[in-house]
């Protein structure tokens, strides 16, 4: 295991509280697009959470009142026009591999979106496991404004299983902008805060996630994703041998041991 507390990004901000870490875009003044070494740096970043000692929960926080406005034009989207197959393979499959890393780095993840929140940010949005937004937030898949298909990062198989498959559809054909109110009535956001409460809410949960039983959450962040593709059957038996396994820790025998003792468990994550 490692500890990320000391680590310096080249492309992002970083930091850890309370084994809370925070991401931001580092470039307000364009609203925070994305280039081509913030995506790799970010991926690296989220591979190398999976090992990380002193983080239990991550918020990807907004900067300058917005989140990300995806891709850079001149930094990405110039380049890409003139780039060979091979190198639009390469670099897709490299953004894909965000969202792998998202899914696969064993920590809950809370997207704290405020303003623009597209593109590819809006990717970043959805591979949370948690999604928390101001009124002011504007959320579009706006691939297809571009030339480009809706299936984008994984959105296809993703956002359908969050706000439905004709909701997805339609963001996704259309490219268009879903309202904060909209997304939080279609389930996306899990809640709506003022501008300047919410990343103190974020945090708030992020605490209140970090205090559980976190090697437990691990597991359900785990079983969330991997129930995919499973039929009804394997989901249960998977279950079965999931909560087996939780059971041998000792956070849940100091479960026990508070319940009987009439306390509030302290978690340790073993």
């Amino acid at each position: 295991m490692t500890e990320m507390a000391g680590f310096e990004p080249k492309h992002f901000l970083w930091e850890v509280r309370d084994r809370v870490a925070v991401i931001r875009l580092d470039r307000p003044d364009r609203k925070n697009p994305l280039t081509f070494e913030s995506y790799a740096e970010l991926r690296d970043t989220f591979r190398a959470l999976v090992h990380a000692s002193d983080v239990d929960v991550v918020v990807f926080a907004s900067n300058g009142g917005n989140f990300c406005s995806g891709g850079d034009v001149h930094d990405i989207i110039g380049p890409l026009v003139g780039m060979d197959m091979k190198g639009l393979l390469s670099f897709t499959r490299m953004t894909g591999d965000l969202v792998k890393a998202m899914i696969g780095c064993g920590k809950p993840i809370i997207a704290a979106v405020d303003g623009i929140c597209v593109g590819a940010g809006a990717i970043i949005a959805m591979a949370s496991d948690l999604r928390l937004a101001t009124a002011d937030a504007k959320c579009a898949f706006l691939f297809t404004r571009v030339g480009l298909a809706g299936c984008d990062m994984g959105a296809c198989a993703m956002l359908p299983r969050i706000i439905g498959q004709g909701r997805a559809a339609e963001l996704l054909y259309t490219g268009r902008v879903m309202g904060a109110d909209e997304g939080a009535a279609w389930g996306f956001w899990n809640a709506l805060h003022g501008a300047e409460t919410l990343e103190a809410e974020a945090l708030k949960l992020a605490s209140r996630i970090a205090a559980g039983p976190t090697f437990a959450h691990g597991i359900t962040k785990t079983q969330l994703n991997q129930e995919w593709n499973m039929g009804l059957e394997q989901a249960i038996e998977a279950e079965a041998q999931a909560q087996a396994i939780c059971m041998q820790t000792r956070d849940f025998e100091r479960a026990y041991r508070a319940f009987v003792a009439k306390e509030k468990p302290v978690f340790q994550g073993d």
